[in-house]
């Protein structure tokens, strides 16, 4: 195992464990980047194909079919098999779908590779709540996986700019999707040589960042880390919850571009900065919110912390929403759903509460579980929201609906009871 000397010759902590985690944020923002690249694409492919409105929504929709379907399964093989194997075959898989969908030769082929991309993709969140239990200590857990999940609105954000740039430089949607395909493998095969199922089996770790790893935890007074308990009324609002926050993101993704520009008057390039401005404030939002969180934990009761920063998320989410029809200007449109969309992206914090509160050994199937009850939504808002806009000529009513989601989600995350068994004392350093 190795080791790093201080000049004073006593051994100082090696970092590997944030090495690993900001290598997950970059394999998760490519992940996010691969499933956009349909959305960026499609106007160009369309035509090529011949494909009517109906084709190109439902090959839209196919990669939910499989992403939403495979997120138990993927969080059981987690479990089972570990994060590096299960990341490193999945990596390896979805990447070369998203290669072969750039030899798609009409709708069916290119549906059967969405299909096979939402297959893989689907173990990535469950699998990294997983990596991160087992390499961080309490107080750092939060930062670390809101950090990853901030690759979501970070890839929404890069994708649409990075595919719509490429498709221009080549002349050609195919050598777009093949150049990223080709990027998720390179950076996936980094992310496997570099992680490990555990700290203690890196060879990079040294016995000084172990010890830090197990002071931190020890330091925290009564953090209760072996002792985790999920309630069935915390399982449903936990579900709740989590069906309320992704499906006003994924409303956004899908149907975000056709409000800017049918609701708000903003043309491609527009649309495009807008876009790009919102989704990086979620970014923002999701990372701020792991930081608060650790920073609160130790000042406060852990219930009453993760309870502040949901009861805020969910507030400000949902007065932005209520707000949003009456505001006329489009650029102040923009900042007040950038606004809205930063602290509704607190809710990255739901991919802390498996690694909190569920057993060890079944962390990435609560994850997967929860996913699965998430990202069902990726296939329902979209088409809820296409009746909606169809019946009412407009989108107020799909504000409208996006501020009960978000009321949905406070809800549901104000009723969790974050405690890991009876009564939760104070998160703090011992002996301050």
């Amino acid at each position: 195992m190795a080791s790093t000397v201080s000049t004073a010759g006593a051994a100082r902590p090696t970092n590997v464990r944030w090495r690993v985690v900001a290598l997950m944020f970059v394999l998760y923002t490519i992940n996010c980047i691969d499933r956009i690249a349909l959305s960026v694409g499609l106007p160009v492919i369309g035509k090529e194909f011949n494909l009517s409105p109906a084709m190109q929504g439902l090959i839209l929709s196919s990669f939910f079919w499989t992403y939403c379907g495979f997120q138990i399964p993927g969080g059981w093989a987690a479990d089972r098999w570990g994060g590096r194997k299960v990341l490193g075959w999945a990596t390896a898989l979805w990447g070369s779908f998203q290669c072969l969908a750039a030899a798609a030769t009409g709708g069916v082929t290119m549906m059967l590779a969405r299909i096979g991309l939402g297959v893989f993709e689907a173990p990535y969140m469950p699998t990294a709540s997983k990596v991160v239990a087992a390499w961080m200590p309490v107080g750092e857990r939060s930062r670390a996986i809101t950090l990853i999940d901030a690759g979501a609105p970070l890839g929404s954000a890069f994708g649409g700019l990075l595919l719509s740039a490429l498709i221009v430089f080549f002349g050609s949607w195919r050598l777009a999707f093949l150049t990223v395909g080709l990027l998720t493998l390179v950076v996936g095969a980094v992310v496997i040589w570099q992680i490990r199922n555990r700290p203690e089996q890196h060879p990079d770790v040294n016995e000084a960042e172990l010890e830090a790893i197990a002071a931190k935890n020890a330091a925290l007074v009564g953090a209760a880390d072996e002792e985790r308990h999920m309630s069935r009324r915390t399982f449903v609002a936990m579900i709740c919850g989590r069906i309320g926050w992704t499906m006003i993101f994924f409303g956004l993704v899908t149907w975000g571009p056709n409000y800017l520009s049918a609701a708000r008057g903003f043309d491609l390039k527009g649309m495009g900065y807008a876009t790009f401005a919102i989704f990086s404030a979620g970014a923002v939002g999701a990372i701020v919110s792991g930081t608060l969180a650790d920073w609160l934990q130790k000042r406060l009761p852990r219930d009453v912390a993760f309870k502040i920063l949901f009861g805020l998320s969910g507030s400000v989410a949902l007065a932005g929403l209520l707000a949003l029809p009456y505001v006329t200007d489009p650029v102040s449109a923009v900042a007040l759903l950038a606004v809205t969309v930063m602290f509704h992206f607190f809710g990255s914090l739901y991919w802390t509460i498996p690694a909190m509160l569920a057993p060890k050994e079944r962390i990435g199937l609560i994850g997967g579980v929860m996913n699965f009850a998430g990202t069902s939504s990726g296939i329902a808002a979209p088409l809820l929201i296409g009746l909606l806009v169809q019946w009412t000529g407009g989108f107020d009513a799909v504000i409208a609906y996006f501020a009960f989601c978000a009321l949905v989600y406070l809800i549901g995350s104000l009723v969790i009871d974050f405690r890991p068994h009876g009564p939760q004392p104070v998160l703090q350093e011992a002996g301050a």
